[in-house]
């Protein structure tokens, strides 16, 4: 059996506005949306206690009593939950200790997962210390899981929740949506896990990478997360079917893959993964303007493009040798070292330009001239232009062209010249 109180803080601050609701509005309208969706769960009870909904709060005067179980556990009370929720008003102050500990006696008994789900968007306001009753709690062997959901609540303030149990913040209705279906799944689901996207030392600091979970051995896929380092530094807590067995895909450059992962039920798993990674940075040496060039990147010996990456930009890749294939004219090949957690660069001569003109249409190519004086072919002119403009790197070059129009090999024309970066050489044809 596991039995969920929620605990709703219906203090006035609660009705400041929070994006088109008010705080209490959305808490009231998704705490019943919960609890609706919650009523073919089996070997499930819920309750609810309220606080801070009685008495108003003046400058004067505040109800530090004002706590009060709505609607005690049983079974099938999920519309009268819901129900009660939707009265509810806020006006008073903010007894969250008195209302833990009352909260111990709401439970009929020790034996069942008890979990409270407290949903609020302020501190202690009476004389009590959360953490002092949350201690009591535990001292008298009650067995209460305590989460805590601070709306809109500055994070400095939510630490100090930390004593009670698990928190969440959430920052907007949306976020406070999710969270609060995350925080009811993990009470419903005694199984979580944490994937470790290891470096190369084994530690698991790799993250913000996209993780496939799919049903092991289909393209059935099951779960979609963005890796995330949580606030106390490790791989962020989920909640994920244990009755699967799953191929996890990370999509790193290149992606890595570990198959059928099975995990134990009313544990929390914990999956190894090895994804040490480090970045490749290719830019200009000496350019004076952005150049669009992108260059090719593959793992060594495999032809299969793992990535397009832009000059003058930072990818990261899987620590290991690639072959990078630049776009420039002629084409630049490097092969790199990915190391864990460092920037390998290539750097490159910032380009120049040819520009050719002329009278006649023409049919011609450019070649380079190598250090050891022979001629590498780099390009075609456009058939049959009369002008035209090319990106070139630094470098002598040959044109090599003839009128389209003259039929005899005896009229092909040359011309030498030379590129600097970031100037235009002009020939007159």
């Amino acid at each position: 059996m596991t039995r969920i109180l929620f605990i709703l803080d219906a203090s006035n601050s609660m009705n400041a506005r929070w994006g088109t609701q008010t705080r209490i509005d959305a808490a009231k309208e998704l705490l019943a949306k919960t609890a609706d969706g919650l009523r073919d769960v089996p070997n499930l009870e819920i309750a609810l206690r309220v606080y801070g909904h009685q008495s108003p709060i003046t400058a004067t005067f505040q109800d530090c009593d004002d706590t009060k179980l709505e609607v005690p556990f049983a079974p099938n009370n999920f519309t009268a939950v819901k129900n009660r929720v939707k009265s509810i008003q806020a006006k008073g102050t903010t007894p969250i200790a008195r209302s833990l500990e009352a909260a111990a006696g709401d439970f009929p008994d020790n034996t069942s997962r008890n979990i409270i789900i407290l949903i609020t968007d302020g501190l202690e306001a009476c004389d009590n210390d959360p953490c002092v009753i949350a201690k009591k709690l535990k001292d008298k062997g009650i067995n209460v899981t305590p989460f805590v959901i601070g709306l809109g609540m500055d994070l400095s303030y939510l630490e100090k929740f930390r004593c009670i149990g698990t928190y969440e913040d959430a920052e907007t209705r949306e976020s406070f949506e999710r969270v609060l279906e995350n925080v009811v799944q993990k009470a419903l689901l005694n199984t979580t896990t944490q994937i470790n996207l290891n470096d190369i030392a084994g530690a698991p600091t790799e993250t913000d990478v996209t993780m496939f979970l799919y049903e092991a051995g289909t393209t059935n896929l099951k779960y979609t997360f963005t890796h995330t380092i949580n606030r106390f530094g490790n791989p962020d807590t989920l909640i994920i079917d244990p009755a699967i067995t799953y191929d996890l895909l990370v999509n790193t450059t290149p992606r890595v893959e570990k198959k059928n992962i099975v995990l134990k039920r009313n544990i929390h798993n914990t999956v190894e993964v090895d994804a040490p990674q480090g970045y490749l940075r290719i830019r200009y040496l000496n350019a004076s303007k952005p150049y669009q060039i992108d260059a090719r990147i593959t793992q060594s010996e495999r032809p299969l493009t793992l990535n397009v990456q832009k000059i003058e930009t930072k990818d990261k890749y899987i620590v290991g040798t690639y072959d990078v294939e630049i776009l420039t004219l002629p084409r630049i090949y490097v092969t790199v070292n990915i190391e864990q957690g460092s920037i390998s660069d290539i750097n490159i001569k910032a380009p120049g330009f040819f520009s050719y003109t002329g009278i006649n249409s023409i049919t011609g190519q450019v070649f380079m001239k190598n250090d050891n004086g022979t001629w590498d072919w780099v390009t075609n002119l456009e058939e049959k232009s009369k002008n035209g403009r090319i990106q070139l790197q630094p470098g002598e070059y040959k044109l090599v062209y003839r009128q389209v129009d003259l039929k005899s090999s005896t009229y092909t024309m040359q011309n030498n010249f030379r590129i600097n970066s970031n100037s235009t050489t002009t020939i007159k044809l």
